[in-house]
């Protein structure tokens, strides 16, 4: 048997979140006899995955590191459009029906160890992220106490496949030269192009992992045959690889673990305290940064960040906002701040498939009671309390969210606002809540008179510990017995069943409706709760079979698909999160976008004047 090790390298990462870290930065070596240009940056979590396309690695403490050393084909400006970089490769539509794509990696573009990247690593993300190669269902895949994937030996398994590359069922043909594929889709999504991508692991590392083929080349050609033979022997042992290599938490001591074909290479990664990235002198495809050197110091504490940044210590910060965070940067000297609203969004989920107190299992599979139930915890919920005290001291203007699928005042927000059903739960009504309860028992007379519901958080996070207090008073007034399940590593816990409900939120990385599908639908990678409707899963169907997402016909789908959640009660949207940024006076063009990777998405225009 195989098991898969991505929690106990999840663990660690959440465990060092925790912790304060008390190093100071490293110091700084000079190039060519100069000092060297560096910024360092503080963040809340480590990073533990070289690989953010697996579902373990699926973490934006990943994605921001791997922002900064892997090249890509897109990425958001600041007004939240797509820009191309055509240095580094190109995507090209052949035809629209099939939709057919060119991708082109350029010629004398390579990885951090000189081989080119080419044809096969995009044949490694096609197939990585392709169910079609995988024996086993992820559904099937069992854990161990521990919550290890346990994999047979022989069955191939890739970790956090997708739906885009499962519409590309036929081999990319690959051209003469070896740089190009061309993909055919059986079907087509608006979002298509947001799987088409190098992926952050190179093919020949991969298949030299796997296999022990030391020859660049001849690793790359045998990668490429496994997934055009579907060879289950080999790809079993690319999948492994794929899944479990790349999990690190300090510096790994092979250099094919962290390969870049971006502007920086990891240097230097202190557990738990620091990772330092320097030149990638290779790198010549995508705009040139203008520092050297970037270190991302570990800080999981807000009014620590700012001490490190008022010491010196770090350069830019984007700490949780609080009332004591924005009174003390507003007391510090020589520090750039500002606020405003992150693409992050507040939410509550509920646990459908737990026989917990919102499964149908616990009233005799009885579902209309559960929804009664589930509606009558979520109208407890005191979203506009919520906001009045934690929320607006740190944005005057902070409003409810009232979608699951659209950012408050992005286009189609108010009108599928106006038509999702959220007006049912648009204030806290512990009268009508403690009448649905009833309504609940006259269809199953044995539920309890007062309802357990276990209710998972971060402990450590001040803002949801105040939250979850909150939630269990008003909640209380309506029959539920609300109990503090609060959890620093509630991260590795989702999905679990330990749990009814749980706080957390969900950060936007593209504009298309389909970045919630993995969210909602019936196995999604995202859907913890275990919900299922068989009518939502063919909306989000017809969404991903049109062109086009921003039409009328599309957000008529998209307002049905948010009744239908607000009416089963899967959970509830409560705030976009008040940002703060900061940073010294001798760092410029310091800015966020409310899209991952925020602080990070614009790096290579940063410069050092002071």
């Amino acid at each position: 048997m195989k098991t898969r090790r991505i929690a106990a390298a999840v663990a660690a990462a959440t465990a060092g979140a925790i912790v304060l870290s008390a190093c100071s930065t490293p110091d700084v070596a000079g190039v060519d006899g100069q000092d060297t240009q560096s910024v360092t940056v503080a963040w809340g979590q480590p990073f533990f995955s070289q690989n953010n396309l697996t579902a373990g690695g699926n973490s934006a403490h990943n994605a921001n590191i791997l922002y900064l050393t892997q090249s890509s084909l897109y990425f958001y400006n600041d007004d939240l459009e797509l820009q191309f970089n055509e240095d580094f490769g190109t995507i090209e539509t052949i035809s629209e029906s099939p939709l057919t794509v060119e991708v082109t990696i350029n010629e004398g573009v390579v990885w951090s160890d000189g081989t080119p990247v080419d044809a096969a690593d995009l044949i490694l993300s096609w197939g990585a992220q392709n169910p079609r190669f995988n024996t086993v269902a992820d559904t099937e895949v069992e854990t161990d106490e521990d919550g290890n994937e346990i994999i047979a030996e022989g069955d191939v398994w890739f970790s956090g496949t997708g739906p885009v590359m499962e519409l590309v069922s036929q081999f990319p043909e690959i051209s003469e030269d070896g740089r190009s594929i061309t993909m055919v889709f059986d079907d087509t999504r608006p979002d298509w192009m947001m799987d088409v991508s190098v992926p952050p692991v190179a093919a020949h590392a991969v298949a030299d992992l796997a296999l022990d083929i030391s020859d660049a080349q001849e690793a790359k050609d045998t990668l490429v045959a496994a997934f055009r033979d579907n060879d289950t022997a080999k790809l079993a042992e690319i999948a492994d690889t794929w899944n479990n290599a790349f999990n690190f938490s300090s510096m790994p001591d092979d250099p094919r673990l962290f390969l870049s074909n971006g502007p920086f290479v990891i240097d230097e990664f202190v557990e738990n305290q620091h990772i330092t990235l320097v030149r990638n002198e290779k790198f010549n495809w995508g705009p040139t940064p203008k520092v050297d050197e970037i270190t991302v110091r570990f800080i999981s504490d807000p009014l620590a960040q700012i001490t490190a940044l008022q010491n010196g210590e770090v350069d830019i910060i984007s700490p949780d906002s609080t009332p004591d965070v924005l009174a003390t940067l507003a007391g510090v000297d020589g520090v750039v701040y500002e606020t405003g609203v992150e693409g992050t969004w507040e939410h509550i989920d509920l646990t459908f498939d737990n026989a917990g107190p919102f499964d149908p299992a616990s009233y005799g599979g009885n579902a209309d009671a559960a929804r009664l139930v589930r509606q009558a915890f979520l109208l407890a919920v005191p979203r506009q309390q919520i906001i009045d005290t934690l929320i607006r001291p740190l944005q005057d203007d902070a409003e409810m969210r009232n979608s699951f699928l659209f950012v408050p005042g992005a286009p189609g927000y108010e009108e599928t606002v106006a038509n999702n059903g959220s007006d049912f739960f648009a204030a806290t009504d512990i009268d009508k809540a403690k009448d649905l309860l009833d309504q609940a028992r006259a269809l199953y007379p044995d539920m309890p008179e007062t309802i357990d519901v276990r209710f998972l958080f971060g402990a450590s996070n001040p803002r949801r510990a105040n939250q979850f207090q909150l939630i269990q008073a008003s909640a209380g007034q309506a029959g539920f017995n609300v109990i503090d399940d609060g959890d620093d590593t509630w991260g590795l816990r989702l999905g679990d069943g330990t749990y009814d409900a749980t706080l957390f939120g969900w950060q936007s990385t593209n504009t298309f409706l389909l970045n919630g599908e993995s969210n909602y639908i019936t196995g999604g990678q995202n859907n913890f709760g275990g919900f299922s409707n068989a009518e939502l899963d063919d909306l989000f169907g017809q969404i991903a079979a049109s062109q086009d997402d921003t039409t009328d016909e599309v957000r008529q789908i998209a307002a049905r698909i948010e009744q239908i959640l607000f009416e089963e009660g899967f959970g509830l949207p409560i705030f976009q999160f008040p940002g703060v940024i900061a940073h010294s006076e001798r760092v410029e063009n310091v800015s966020v976008i409310p899209l991952a990777p925020t602080i990070f998405w614009n790096f290579w225009e940063w410069e050092i004047t002071g």
